[in-house]
C-alpha cells in the first residue's frame, strides 16, 4: 500500500541511518522484501526495535523492489539499511543476503509481526540447532472460523511437508543459505524453492508470528486459499514463476 503525504514514524532500530551498527557481535541480520508497503511495514519494525536490546539483532535490511512511497525516507529514520534491485521477492531477497553480515538470516514479510516470547524461542533455536533453518507459528490478526482454519492449515503444511511460506518467517544459518545456493532470484515462489533446498534441515520454532489478514479478507477466505493452492499446484507440474508472477498480478487487478 502506497503512502500519500509524510509519514509519522516512532520506531529506531539504534543504528544511525547509513553507518554499520554498533552491534557488531550480534548474529541476526534481519531482511525484509518490500515494494509500495508504506507505512504498513511499520508495526513490523516496531516489534523488531522492542528486541534490539537483547542482543540478538545486529541489522535490519529493507530489500526493496523499487518502492513508489516513502520507503527510502522509512529506511532512514528508523536505522535500517535500504537495498534496492529489480521487483521480485527472491531478487530482492537475494541481493539483501549479499551484503548481510550476520551469522543468521532471519526473513520476514513486511505485514509479518513476531509475536510475544519469539526472542527467547529464536535465541534457544540458535544455541541448540547451529546448522538447521527454522521458521515460525503462523497466525493472522482477524477473528472469526476462518482465520485459525487457514492458520492452521499453513503450520500443518509447513511441519508435515517441511513447506513452510514466507509469510510463516524463516530463519536460516548463513553457512546453511550459502550451502544450497540461497533464494533463487525469480519473480514468486521463492519461498517454496528455497524450504525445498532446505529439506531435511528445517525445524518449527515455537513461537507465532502474525500476519495481515488484509489480502484475505480483500479476495475472500477461500478464494484466496483455492487461489493459493492453484499457483501452487501449477508451479509443482511446471509452470514458470514469471507466468505465475503475471497470472497473480492479473487476479490482483481484477
Amino acid at each position: 500500500m502506497a503512502t500519500r503525504g509524510p509519514v509519522p514514524i516512532e520506531v529506531s532500530l539504534g543504528t544511525a541511518p547509513g553507518k554499520v551498527p554498533s552491534r557488531m557481535s550480534a548474529p541476526l541480520s534481519v531482511l525484509i522484501p518490500t515494494l509500495h508497503v508504506g507505512a504498513g511495514i511499520l508495526p513490523t519494525l516496531a516489534a523488531l526495535a522492542a528486541s534490539m536490546d537483547e542482543g540478538l539483532i545486529r541489522e535490519v535490511i529493507l530489500a526493496d523492489g523499487g518502492s513508489a512511497d516513502d520507503i527510502a525516507a522509512i529506511a532512514d529514520a528508523t536505522g535500517a539499511r535500504l537495498v534496492v534491485s529489480p521487483p521480485g521477492r527472491g531478487v530482492q531477497l537475494a541481493a539483501a543476503a549479499r551484503v548481510a553480515q550476520g551469522e543468521w538470516l532471519l526473513v520476514l514479510h513486511a505485514d509479518t509481526v513476531p509475536a510475544a516470547g519469539w526472542i527467547p524461542a529464536l535465541r534457544h533455536h540458535v544455541l541448540r540447532h547451529p546448522g538447521m533453518a527454522g521458521y515460525f507459528r503462523l497466525a493472522f490478526d482477524a477473528t472469526g472460523p476462518w482465520p485459525p482454519v487457514v492458520a492452521g492449515w499453513a503450520n500443518l503444511r509447513a511441519r508435515v511437508f517441511g513447506l513452510p511460506y514466507g509469510d510463516q518467517g524463516l530463519l536460516i544459518p548463513r553457512a546453511l543459505y550459502d550451502r544450497v545456493g540461497g533464494y533463487p532470484e525469480i519473480a514468486l515462489m521463492e519461498d517454496v524453492v528455497i524450504a525445498r533446498r532446505l529439506s531435511g534441515a528445517l525445524r518449527a520454532i515455537p513461537a507465532r508470528v502474525v500476519t495481515s489478514a488484509a489480502r484475505y479478507e480483500r479476495d475472500g477466505w477461500l478464494r484466496r486459499g483455492l487461489r493459493n493452492w492453484a499457483t501452487l499446484l501449477r508451479f509443482a507440474l511446471g509452470t514458470g514463476p514469471d507466468t505465475l508472477a503475471r497470472s497473480y498480478g492479473r487476479e490482483r487487478r481484477g
